[in-house]
């Protein structure tokens, strides 16, 4: 079996590691062992909070769409009641793009849902 030498690869491996580690704190962008603890730990939030993030836009529609609502008289919780008894299957995120860009738009689904309550 012929000897192998390692050293370029693991050279390679290592320098991959801490061009991702470029921007973390002390040590753990330059030493590799801190480095690739960091690496592990900023990968794995990363993969929860891309998760996280879902919940995050969701509140940040339903905040637009009851500030919007309460401009007309209904709190959030009575507008998507209303709709839903309307019948209208409009989701959150484009009811939001609504009420910050067409409210005009918003304000016949604001009726729509005044007048089913």
């Amino acid at each position: 079996m012929p000897r192998v030498k390692r050293g370029v690869n693991a050279r390679h491996r290592h320098k991959k590691l801490l061009k991702m580690t470029k921007g973390h704190r002390a040590t753990k962008h330059s030493l590799y062992r801190r480095a690739h603890e960091s690496m592990l730990k900023s990968l794995s939030y990363a993969y929860a909070h891309r998760r996280e993030r879902k919940g995050d836009m969701r509140k940040l529609w339903i905040a637009r769409i009851g500030a919007a609502a309460r401009l007309e008289g209904l709190t959030y919780g009575l507008f998507i009641h209303g709709l839903t008894k309307a019948g209208v299957t409009v989701n959150r995120k484009i009811l939001a793009d609504l009420a910050v860009s067409d409210k005009a738009a918003f304000s016949e689904f604001l009726q729509l849902a005044k007048s089913n309550l």
